[in-house]
């Protein structure tokens, strides 16, 4: 409620031309927060459980770039993001020629985003298939679970960089009256920063 108030009266002695009014200039600036080793799995399995899909992207040496939206199984205690896919399929031939892979996460309603480069391996391990499987991933596999087909996919993350805007609507609110009135907020109040697993 203080910060409304502040905002408030911010606006209003903007409006009225008043330039000396009180709120601290620096109140929208966002954190760089790097996470490593245990922290840094958390921050990936929060952002990539609450998108759950991501544009899982291919072939990185090649424009245009070969993306689709994929969903995540699991993210594992090492960090380690799982996927299906159909051991046919284009993503699982790029992967064969080329381990190089880049995810990116978006969950719009926190505002939430997740960029992982990384490495990926394809497995066959039918007990870890039948581990992440569930029962929408029937739509894709017509066999179910022991369908030959399914391939797991592993990615390792290599690099990875997150934006996380904790006071998301709020913050946007307020970027928006500000711009109104002819001010630049300097940023979301938010916190981002690398991610090292």
């Amino acid at each position: 409620m203080l910060l409304i108030f502040y905002i408030s009266n911010f606006l209003q002695a903007k409006l009225l031309g008043n330039n000396n009014c009180c709120l601290n200039k620096n109140i929208f600036m966002g954190d760089v927060k790097n996470l490593t080793a245990d922290d840094a799995v958390e921050k990936i399995r929060e952002i990539a459980k609450d998108a759950n899909i991501c544009m899982f992207v291919t072939d990185l040496s090649n424009l245009p770039l070969a993306g689709r939206p994929m969903a995540t199984q699991e993210v594992d205690e090492q960090g380690n993001i799982w996927f299906m896919s159909d051991r046919n399929s284009d993503k699982n031939k790029h992967i064969e020629n080329d381990d190089q892979v880049q995810l990116f996460y978006s969950h719009t309603n926190n505002y939430e985003y997740l960029s992982v480069f990384g490495k990926a391996e394809i497995v066959n391990d039918r007990s870890k298939i039948s581990e992440l499987w569930t029962p929408m991933a029937k739509t894709w596999f017509k066999e179910g679970k022991d369908d030959p087909n399914i391939s797991l996919i592993k990615v390792i993350p290599v690099d990875a960089y997150y934006w996380d805007t904790k006071n998301n609507k709020m913050v946007s609110l307020i970027k928006f009256a500000m711009g109104a009135v002819g001010l630049s907020p300097k940023d979301d109040g938010g916190v981002e920063g690398k991610l090292k697993v």
